[in-house]
């Protein structure tokens, strides 16, 4: 029954597909038809949703369905952005607690804080390797299609610029250490919370464990009760994400200018290339379980590529990464650790995106140039957070750094949520494969069961 649903749902889109192709290229078709058919599609689609009854099957519905109201109706799919919005505001409540909760009581039961230490090393080695790959691949990939040769920059409006100071060094480090845990909770410095919760669990740790014990009890309860939190809010899910895909399509449409079509087509290239070139030679050195892997990443995945969000997907990873037997504590440490760290899809994006607003602008820069800019992005990169749209401010500060125009860089918010997502998507894949990795190099990979409470939710 499931299966004669999809291939309904698919040879309806087939014909959609079709019909849409000859109405364009041969004769004129009526709208009402074109219409009819896509939407029976979509019908289709949602009674496979209810047979299947997966979340991961109705967010995919849900971005179709989003995909095609935006199309079909976008004034409408525009008013729809409160309900994005709203599932994008429970989730960052969850934040800050659950990662607190998590790492404190990951690191606080340990015996041997020197694992910590060690763990960490590993951790930002891969980190450091991975996204200076990614940083070579998006620098490859834009001086092969030269995308942004022969664009049109558009005249900057009064009020566009954005001004742009460049942090010293000093500052940068500065920025990663909270001056007040409660600001950094509101602002959602997710840095600067992994930072104050990394050091409260080690001190936890040295406490003796008669007054060590009711806290971290306390710490242990709190990350369940965050998880439970996150299987409640998971069931929005589908209606968050769709709701966001709608809401894209109905503001930038369909019409994209041909050089930014070929960065879009340039950036996913790159991203496919990442994925199979780097993080999948990763997963088969490391014994990685690629089946089990696939299978837990396919919803925060597909999440993250939804609403454009690392954020979104964070609580689903943990629990995903957990129940395929990574450790709790490697989890709490690697992942959070790893949304600062590891944002391998933003950063081969600010290569990509960087060279691409050189191209626009005219200005030529010689191999040497690029890669000081490399180098730069490699340091600038490490603060961005897991969130829409932090990738442009990254990009403007390392325009501003090397005199580039930023007229060039407004060009990009037109297709910016359509580029997101993906590198979003590969945000969320690739911490979730460091932390696999860690746990296999820390030889705690499968050795324990995973939480009943995490099972529950990932079953759920």
């Amino acid at each position: 029954m499931k299966t004669k649903l999809l291939l309904l749902a698919l040879a309806t889109f087939t014909l959609a597909a079709i019909l849409s192709v000859a109405s364009v290229y041969l004769a004129p078709l009526p709208a009402t038809l074109l219409l009819t058919v896509r939407w029976a599609a979509i019908a289709a689609l949602v009674l496979y949703g209810f047979a299947r009854r997966s979340l991961t099957t109705w967010i995919l519905v849900a971005m179709v369905a989003g995909a095609a109201l935006g199309h079909d109706w976008p004034r409408v799919a525009v008013n729809l952005r409160v309900v994005g919005q709203i599932f994008l505001r429970l989730i960052k409540a969850i934040i800050a607690p659950l990662l607190f909760a998590t790492l404190v009581s990951g690191i606080a039961t340990h015996s041997d804080l020197k694992k910590v230490g060690r763990m960490g090393v590993k951790a930002i080695l891969y980190f450091e390797a991975v996204t200076t790959l990614a940083l070579v691949i998006g620098l490859a990939a834009i001086n092969l299609s030269k995308a942004g040769v022969g664009a049109q920059v558009p005249p900057a409006m009064p009020g566009e610029t954005l001004p742009v100071e460049k942090p010293s060094a000093a500052e940068i480090i500065l920025h990663a250490f909270p001056e007040n845990i409660a600001k950094s909770i509101a602002e959602g410095q997710v840095l600067q919370v992994v930072v104050f919760s990394i050091l409260f669990g080690i001190a936890l740790a040295m406490v003796r464990d008669d007054r060590r014990r009711p806290l971290l009890n306390l710490c242990e309860s709190l990350a369940e009760t965050m998880f439970k939190f996150a299987n409640l809010v998971m069931l929005l899910a589908p209606f968050g994400v769709g709701a966001a895909i709608a809401y894209t399509v109905g503001t930038t449409g369909m019409g994209i200018l041909l050089n930014l079509a070929k960065l879009l087509l340039t950036l996913y290239v790159a991203l496919v290339i990442f994925i199979f070139g780097v993080l999948l030679p990763i997963a088969f050195l490391t014994g990685v379980p690629l089946k089990k892997f696939i299978g837990a990443v396919a919803e925060p995945v597909s999440i993250a590529f939804g609403t454009s969000s690392s954020e979104a997907a964070l609580p689903r990873a943990m629990e995903a990464m957990e129940a395929i037997g990574v450790p709790r504590q490697v989890v709490a440490f690697v992942m959070p650790t790893g949304y600062s760290f590891n944002m391998d899809g933003s950063t081969l994006y600010l290569s990509l995106a960087s060279i691409f607003v050189a191209q626009a602008a005219g200005i030529h820069l010689s191999l040497g140039q690029q890669v000081l800019m490399m180098l730069t992005l490699l340091l600038t990169s490490k603060g961005v957070a897991g969130v829409s749209r932090a990738a442009l401010v990254i990009l403007l500060g390392t325009a501003g750094s090397f005199g580039l125009p930023t007229e060039p860089i407004f060009l990009l918010l037109g297709v910016d949520q359509l580029m997101d997502m993906a590198r979003t998507a590969v945000n969320v894949l690739g911490n979730c494969l460091a932390t696999a990795v860690v746990a296999r190099w820390e030889g705690d990979f499968a050795r324990e069961r995973p939480s009943p409470v995490v099972m529950d939710a990932v079953r759920g």
